[in-house]
């Protein structure tokens, strides 16, 4: 394949998700229509088919490239407060969360769409998946800092997480979204003071 042919599949490709997400978001999954996204993509359904296989696909790779981006905020806020000398795994943590929550503002559309439930068959199996990768990948940073959490309480603030993030994604202005989350890190917070005995 050419330059020329791989920058105009690129091409394709983003102009399908661009309007999946544009109909996935107004209609949902279940109600979405194949030719609908196409015709948003001024595409056509065998170019849809060739780079996504069908809706659930596309549906999914658009969930994936949002969660792609959520994890590299985090990651960018947990490398900021590191290399500024920060090396509590709780404010390390918070940190991140805090990019995580804000992303969940800024995609708040997608945020809902994913966070709501539904999606193809077999979809909430995906998610609890990556929910589990997400714990199991969040304990390993942590461990390697001062004030490592323990398995249930990296559990619990990656559920808080989550479920803050729906309501985030649901608030009525920037204000208030920026009031939620501060609340929100406030509590997480709470769960693990300084003075706390560190978990063997």
């Amino acid at each position: 394949m050419t330059v020329t042919r791989k920058t105009r599949a690129k091409g394709a490709r983003e102009l399908l998700l661009a309007a999946a997400r544009d109909v996935f978001v107004t209609a949902g999954y279940a109600e979405a229509n194949v030719a609908d996204i196409v015709d948003g993509a001024g595409s056509s359904v065998g170019a849809l088919y060739h780079h996504f296989g069908g809706k659930s696909d596309l549906y999914i790779a658009l969930y994936d490239d949002y969660q792609s981006r959520q994890a590299h905020r985090a990651a960018r806020a947990f490398r900021t407060a590191l290399a500024a000398g920060e090396d509590d795994s709780l404010t390390l943590f918070l940190a991140a969360m805090r990019a995580y929550l804000n992303g969940c503002w800024e995609e708040r559309e997608l945020a809902r769409l994913f966070l709501s439930g539904g999606g193809p068959p077999g979809f909430e199996l995906l998610t609890r998946r990556r929910f589990r990768h997400w714990i199991s990948t969040n304990s390993a940073m942590l461990s390697e800092h001062a004030r490592p959490l323990s398995d249930t309480l990296v559990l619990v603030l990656t559920t808080l997480a989550t479920e803050a993030g729906r309501e985030v994604a649901v608030q009525p202005s920037r204000a208030g979204a920026a009031r939620f989350i501060d609340e929100i890190l406030e509590i997480a917070a709470r769960l693990y003071p300084p003075d706390a005995a560190e978990t063997p």
